[in-house]
C-alpha cells in the first residue's frame, strides 16, 4: 500500500460511501426546487452514523456526463462541500465525472483526503471518445500543493468500452507501472452493477502491493465475497431507499451495510 493510502484510510479494508450530490445547476436533470445542501447533509449524516471509513462526493445526478465540466458545477460542488466542511468527522474524497483536473481542482478547494476519477486509457464511450491524461492531472495536484492527495485510478470505465485490448489485468498493472496510483479501482458496466469478481480476482492477483478496490454494485449479499478479495469498496446504490441509485441513503440499510462489513473484516 503506498504511504499516502495508510494515511487516509488507515482501516484494513476500508468502505466508503457516496454522497450522490443532486443534480448540479446548468444539468439537464437539475430541479432548483431540491434543496442540494440539506439532501447532501442527510445522506452524510446517515453513513457516518453508520460507521462508514470514509465517504466521497459525487455528481452522479449531472447526467449526461462531461469530460470538460462546466465551471458552475465544479463551483457549487465546492460551495456545498464547503457548507459541510465542519459536520465531516471521516476521512472524505471527491469526483467530478468525468473531468480529472476539475476533480483534482475540488480536491485541492476543499481540502479532500481524496479523489476517484478515470485518469487513464483511451475509451468508446456514450459521451463520445475518452482520453484522459494522468500525468497532466497528478502534475496538477502537485502544483497546487497537494501530493498527500490520494489518487484513486479506476481502470474499468463506466458507460464506455477500454479501446485497448490488453486484458484488464494488464492495463491495470501498467498504469500502476506508469502512475503509481494510491488504488486502482474495477468497476461494472454502468453505476450501481457490479465488477466481475473474476476481474477482482485477475486485477489484485497482478498488483499484490498495491490496493485494489471494487468500485459499483457492492451488495448486502455480497459484501463479505468482495471484501475477501478486495481491499476495500466504495459503496453508493445498495445503500439507498430501495435500492434505487437516484433515491437518498437509507440509514438502516446503511447500518445493515456497515454490521455485514465488520462481520466480514472479522
Amino acid at each position: 500500500m503506498t504511504e499516502n493510502f495508510a494515511h487516509v484510510f488507515g482501516a484494513a479494508k476500508p468502505v466508503i460511501g457516496m454522497v450522490h450530490i443532486g443534480a448540479l445547476p446548468g444539468a439537464p436533470l437539475h430541479d432548483a426546487s431540491l434543496d442540494l445542501l440539506a439532501a447532501a447533509r442527510a445522506d452524510l449524516v446517515a453513513l457516518q452514523d453508520a460507521g462508514f471509513d470514509a465517504v466521497m462526493f459525487g455528481n452522479e445526478n449531472d447526467r449526461p456526463y462531461e469530460f470538460n465540466v462546466d465551471t458552475a458545477s465544479v463551483a457549487t460542488m465546492a460551495h456545498l462541500i464547503g457548507q459541510l466542511r465542519s459536520e465531516i468527522t471521516v476521512p472524505f474524497g471527491v469526483n467530478v465525472l468525468w473531468d480529472p483536473m476539475a476533480t483534482v481542482s475540488l480536491g485541492v478547494a476543499t481540502g479532500a483526503d481524496f479523489v476517484r476519477e478515470i485518469f487513464t486509457g483511451s475509451y468508446a464511450s456514450d459521451m463520445g471518445p475518452w482520453t484522459p491524461d494522468a500525468g497532466k492531472a497528478m502534475r496538477y495536484r502537485n502544483r497546487l500543493g497537494r501530493p498527500d492527495m490520494a489518487m484513486l485510478y479506476n481502470v474499468s470505465a463506466e458507460f464506455a468500452h477500454s479501446l485497448d485490448q490488453r486484458p484488464l489485468p494488464d492495463r491495470a498493472r501498467s498504469a500502476v507501472f506508469s502512475s503509481v496510483p494510491d488504488a486502482v479501482l474495477v468497476s461494472g458496466q454502468i453505476t450501481g452493477e457490479a465488477a466481475a469478481m473474476s476481474d477482482l480476482e485477475a486485477v489484485k492477483a497482478v498488483l499484490p502491493d498495491t490496493a485494489v478496490m471494487a468500485n459499483t454494485g457492492v451488495k448486502h449479499d455480497t459484501v463479505a465475497d468482495v471484501l475477501a478479495v478486495a481491499d476495500g469498496c466504495i459503496v453508493g446504490s445498495s445503500l439507498k431507499v430501495d435500492g434505487d441509485t437516484w433515491n437518498a441513503v437509507d440509514p438502516e440499510r446503511a447500518r445493515a451495510f456497515m454490521d455485514l462489513v465488520l462481520q466480514a473484516r472479522g
